[in-house]
């Protein structure tokens, strides 16, 4: 089966704490290790802008269950494509916190000082998370 990468963006449900994140983290983070789907997660208190990466229907049945997830509101696929290898295979599911140093980041592919990954475009998006990953390996490291 091909290997699949499919990026989206989603607003948070109002109403929602950070043990709610700390919880889709971790159960994401497990759930994608049992199906070989790596991945990275950017979010900023408003919006969730996620990769998902591995098989075609892998990536659809999560994708599915997000759509169907209450937490998430106005789920909106930016990119769906194969790809010949993975951007984010180190991880299950990396987690990019909100800093001066992502804002930094976000600035750079973004037309506005505001992040809001709804006008941003599919190829900004992964060249935005592409780079924030590599700036998460360097600091691991």
């Amino acid at each position: 089966m091909p290997l699949t990468r499919i990026v989206y963006c989603s607003e948070l449900v109002k109403n929602i704490g950070s043990n709610e994140i700390s919880d889709i983290l971790d159960v994401s983070r497990e759930n994608n290790a049992k199906q070989a789907v790596s991945g990275v997660l950017l979010f900023n208190s408003d919006y969730f802008l996620q990769c998902l990466e591995g098989s075609r229907a892998a990536v659809n049945r999560i994708y599915c269950r997000i759509c169907c997830d209450q937490r998430h509101h106005n789920a909106q696929l930016l990119a769906y494509g194969e790809v010949s290898q993975r951007l984010f295979g180190a991880w299950s599911m990396a987690y990019v916190p909100w800093t001066e140093a992502t804002r930094t980041t976000i600035a750079q592919y973004s037309s506005s000082t505001e992040f809001n990954p709804y006008q941003m475009s599919s190829e900004s998006v992964i060249k935005l998370l592409e780079e924030l990953g590599q700036l998460l390996l360097t600091s691991e490291h």
